[in-house]
């Protein structure tokens, strides 16, 4: 059976996401934010997460891309089963990406969305390509950040090490200082208050001072055959399955998930793709710059434009 989460009440990262709860299989829900109107005027864009973390990454997203497209852009926001306010799966097995895009296409069905813009972070740019693999019609265009066909091993066995460093902390002063450290490297002269926030996207602290992860701790559990040196198997014909729509690619430069040689033949293998460096920063990215939130608003209003055509 589902096993529902327990997140704390108010919790800030949470705080301005209201969420409403889509029915899966098996009992199993989905949490989902929806901004703007699906009034089929504008392509939604639907956000999906990294590995272990929730649709709170894609929260200063929504924001500059409301602002700058006018306010009503359609863009919905997800949490995975096991991730932020969903449920977390009955067994660690269930949990794939292959789960996690049947789980997208029915959360795009029950909301009535015919095809969508399709934005995925690392483990979600993966649930994006097995999506196109088996619903295709379903996507109107693709940004793939900081993901590819190609999986660094070493950003996987970074993220388990990392993790479990922090979540063995005790005191609520060790983990932010630790949070700090770890977080430092991936955006270099942040200052301290926006590295905190980025701690209360993945954890929270209890009243015995440990950080309490915001995901199914068996998430990380599955990572432990990993090895640092191993070369994870390629998914190329995933990837190729995207020609079905118009792509983007983005990789944040200070990024361990996708490895800059792999990036560059995806975008030699897609020379149609837009292709974005995003400076200074790690994943997940904090899109707080106005030339990517400019680039990706250029690509979807492209894609979109037809559709509004279609509607009037």
């Amino acid at each position: 059976m589902p096993r529902p989460r327990t997140v704390p009440a108010e919790h800030p990262a949470f705080a301005d996401l209201p969420v409403t709860h889509v029915a899966l299989g098996s009992g199993l829900r989905a949490a989902v934010h929806v901004s703007g109107h699906l009034t089929g005027r504008r392509l939604p864009i639907v956000c999906i997460p990294g590995y272990q973390r929730n649709m709170s990454d894609f929260l200063a997203f929504a924001t500059h891309l409301r602002r700058a497209g006018g306010g009503d852009w359609p863009i919905v926001l997800i949490d995975l089963p096991g991730r932020g306010r969903a449920d977390d799966r009955a067994r660690i097995q269930d949990y794939s990406s292959l789960a996690d895009a049947r789980d997208v296409a029915s959360i795009i069905t029950a909301l009535n969305i015919g095809r969508a813009i399709i934005l995925g972070q690392g483990h979600g740019g993966q649930v994006s390509m097995a999506l196109a693999t088996d619903h295709p019609l379903l996507i109107a265009g693709t940004v793939l950040l900081d993901s590819g066909p190609v999986t660094d091993s070493r950003g996987i066995v970074r993220l388990r090490n990392n993790l479990e460093h922090i979540e063995a902390l005790r005191g609520a002063k060790n983990v932010t200082s630790g949070f700090r450290r770890l977080l430092g490297g991936d955006y270099p002269g942040l200052p301290e208050v926006q590295l905190d926030a980025l701690i209360g996207r993945t954890h929270y602290v209890d009243k015995r001072g440990r950080a309490r992860p915001l995901y199914d701790q068996r998430l990380i559990k599955a990572l432990a055959k990993i090895n640092f040196d191993d070369v994870l198997m390629a998914q190329w014909p995933m990837f190729d399955a995207l020609t079905c729509a118009p792509l983007m690619l983005l990789r944040t430069q200070l990024t361990d998930q996708l490895r800059r040689e792999t990036f560059d033949q995806m975008a030699r293998r897609r020379p149609d793709a837009v292709a974005l460096t995003i400076a200074g920063q790690g994943s997940p990215a904090l899109f707080d710059q106005r030339e990517e939130i400019d680039a990706v608003l250029d690509f979807v209003t492209r894609i979109s434009e037809p559709n509004k055509s279609r509607v009037a």
